[in-house]
């Protein structure tokens, strides 16, 4: 986590605090507090204070029933001066839903999901939702919103941030499908954020994260939806370098209802020797329109598996899988520019038939989520053709074997990839945060930082400090 404002210093440097806690009981300090205060020692503090990426020792684990009670909270947290995580589903590679010796204010209480208005298929989604409570929720009404690939992610931490899900070349990010957001502010004031309403921060949440307040609704425009035909088609390991860059061509000019993702080196089904996995999704339920676009990937290769059928939109989210204890994930991640694709995939085949290869996966991109302006959001990587991602798993020995040859593999690939995605990365170094925000992004940002949050409360995230 980046430095901390003057704000958010250590209690030993606020005597005053350190009395007020040990003279005050919980109840005292949030007298009105209508949701759950999970403290050390109680029952249910174990879980708390994980999340399903990390694991922390915050203080107070705070689970607001309403946005007063959010505002309560943030109120507390500021005026002790602790630190301050947000969890909404708590994927945060970064750790950033928990905390040691601070705040957490977890959202999973505000919840809810309401079809506010059917023909125009508006939707408001608590900040605490996850991507699966909405999938269920809406599959009824025929609706759909394209998010990420998990059940349990949250909504608030994806679409902060990005969301690039099964229908992004169709329906572009989820933040490019937010239309309006209640954001709790550093001042602990409730703001209505739109294109017409405090426009300046409703630009800032569309890809700046949990920088600027804590956000206790969205509204969306989802789309109607029918079954889709979704799943993977598998191709030998020693058929990758022609595979990735034949599959890439073909996504130039693949209709944008095809989203697809390459997966290979995968350590569970072999390593190096892990077929390619070309997964698909195809955001129709015509069979014919189907083949049509997919066929073309079939044959690509020698295909050796091929589940691709039709389904139900939400039932391609997934389960997401929870770390056992010990096991931690390095993730790193990079755009690619159309000149630099071919490059890229050859030197990402070379890596996946390594030894002791990094996971690899390549998410292809384009389409609507082009069309958008480049200055249009605060996500700043519209050109980008791809994103590809690196990720290893393991205890802390077996990550510190690895990271030399994980320097090494981005060594070679940082002339040929630019900027990065906040969604996949482990770290949150200063390098990271240019990475995510250019420029000119990042100065833009930081205005509206000190609007919002002059005290920089909210450093949990990819840290955009409020200008001076």
């Amino acid at each position: 986590m980046l430095g901390l404002s003057s704000s958010l210093r250590t209690n030993r440097e606020f005597p005053w605090h350190e009395r007020k806690v040990m003279n005050s009981p919980i109840e005292a300090l949030l007298p009105d507090f209508g949701g759950d205060i999970v403290q050390p020692g109680a029952a249910e503090y174990e879980s708390a204070r994980r999340s399903i990426l990390a694991s922390g020792s915050p203080a107070y684990v705070l689970r607001p029933a309403s946005v007063e009670d959010v505002r309560a909270g943030l109120r507390f947290a500021a005026d002790l001066g602790l630190s301050l995580s947000v969890r909404g589903g708590g994927h945060s590679f970064a750790g950033f839903a928990t905390n040691d010796g601070g705040v957490v204010i977890d959202l999973s209480k505000l919840a809810d999901v309401e079809i506010v208005d059917k023909e125009r298929h508006r939707v408001r989604i608590g900040g605490g939702a996850t991507w699966g409570q909405v999938a269920v929720a809406l599959a009824p009404q025929g609706m759909g919103i394209s998010s990420g690939d998990s059940k349990s992610v949250g909504v608030g931490g994806l679409t902060l941030s990005g969301g690039i899900g099964w229908k992004v070349r169709k329906h572009g990010l989820a933040l490019d499908n937010m239309v309006a957001a209640e954001v709790v502010t550093g001042d602990a004031e409730v703001v209505r954020a739109s294109a017409t309403e405090n426009a300046d921060l409703f630009w800032a949440i569309r890809g700046g994260g949990g920088n600027f307040g804590i956000v206790t609704t969205f509204e969306f425009l989802a789309h109607p939806t029918t079954d889709v035909f979704h799943g993977t088609i598998a191709f030998p390991a020693s058929e990758a370098a022609t595979v990735l860059q034949e599959w890439a061509a073909y996504l130039r000019t693949a209709p944008e209802e095809l989203t697809s993702v390459a997966n290979l080196a995968n350590p569970f089904t072999g390593g190096p020797e892990a077929p390619v996995e070309i997964h698909v999704a195809f955001d129709g339920d015509d069979p014919e329109l189907a083949a049509k676009a997919i066929d073309p990937i079939r044959r690509l290769g020698t295909v050796l598996d091929d589940s691709v059928a039709p389904k139900p939109y939400a039932t391609t989210l997934v389960d997401g899988a929870t770390p056992p204890p010990g096991i931690q994930i390095i993730t790193r991640s990079a755009f690619v520019e159309p000149v630099s694709v071919p490059t890229v995939l050859r030197i990402l085949a070379e890596v996946g038939a390594s030894e002791r290869p990094p996971s690899i996966a390549v998410r292809s991109l384009g389409g609507a989520v082009s069309r958008v302006p480049d200055d249009a959001t605060a996500y700043a990587h519209r050109r980008a053709e791809l994103l590809i991602v690196t990720a290893v798993a393991g205890p802390e020995p077996v990550l510190d074997a690895a990271r030399p040859a994980l320097a090494a593999i981005w060594r070679t690939l940082a002339p040929h990839v630019n900027g990065a995605y906040a969604n996949f990365l482990t770290t949150a170094t200063a390098e990271d945060v240019a990475a995510i925000y250019p420029a000119a992004t990042y100065e833009r940002l930081s205005a509206t930082k000190r609007r919002y949050d002059p005290r920089n409360l909210f450093t949990g995230n990819h840290n955009v400090r409020p200008q001076q």
